[in-house]
């Protein structure tokens, strides 16, 4: 009886200690500042970090988040990312942003950030904003028309997207609870991939034919 109760609480822990891990851990310091110095430095969570005494201001600051990005592209936006490699200092504090511009009726495309949650705010414009709920919910779409000063949250790992269906720019800052959260877009993934996924499968798992399966990965191989 002792032997599975012990195998029991062991089970429970190690469940425990998995869901503790599912996000960026905790710092156990005050600051752990990621250097490229492979000699001199100690390996944490991703990063190597430099001698505490030796942090600088430059290490845990960003300048530059007020200018536009670019958004003459293919899906009229830009993304300009401030995480552990724009500032050292972000290293294990498990937080970074992003600044996002849209052209009039530019996008944002399907796409999730596997190791953070998204918090979003409109700056400017007009933007119609969403995320998709997992298979178990149905596949269900919570979407709002966000307008300047709006918030929307996207949860992590859930595939999410915005649009600007204003006439004219629209800019978002957008925190996310990750130091580097990935991003995954969706269709660039699929029919991007190098080398490329068999045609045959992905029409198959997306009911297309398979010479517009052929299409779609050559237009974005080209984009790439």
């Amino acid at each position: 009886m002792k032997g599975v109760q012990f195998l029991l609480g062991f089970a429970l822990l190690a469940l425990a200690s998995v869901l503790a891990y599912a996000s960026d851990p905790s710092p156990l310091q005050d600051i752990c500042v990621a250097t490229d110095d492979l000699k001199n430095g100690v390996f944490v969570n991703g990063k190597f970090c430099k001698d505490p005494k030796k942090a600088k201001a430059k290490d845990f600051f960003y300048t530059g988040l007020d200018k536009p990005g670019y958004t003459a592209n293919p899906v009229g936006s830009n993304v300009t990312t401030v995480n552990v490699e724009q500032i050292p200092g972000l290293n294990t504090l498990g937080i970074s942003a992003v600044r996002i511009d849209y052209a009039p009726y530019g996008q944002n495309p399907p796409h999730i950030h596997p190791r953070a949650t998204e918090i979003l705010t409109v700056l400017e414009g007009t933007l119609y904003v969403g995320f998709v709920t997992s298979n178990q919910l149905n596949n269900t779409l919570i979407a709002k028309v966000l307008k300047k000063g709006d918030v929307f949250v996207f949860p992590v790992g859930l595939i999410h997207f915005q649009f600007n269906i204003g006439k004219t720019n629209a800019v978002a800052i957008a925190a996310l609870s990750s130091q580097n959260p990935g991003v995954i877009t969706i269709a660039n993934s699929v029919f991007g991939a190098k080398p490329p996924i068999s045609p045959d499968f992905l029409a198959r798992a997306f009911q297309l034919d398979v010479n517009a399966v052929k299409s779609l990965q050559a237009k974005f191989w080209s984009n790439n």
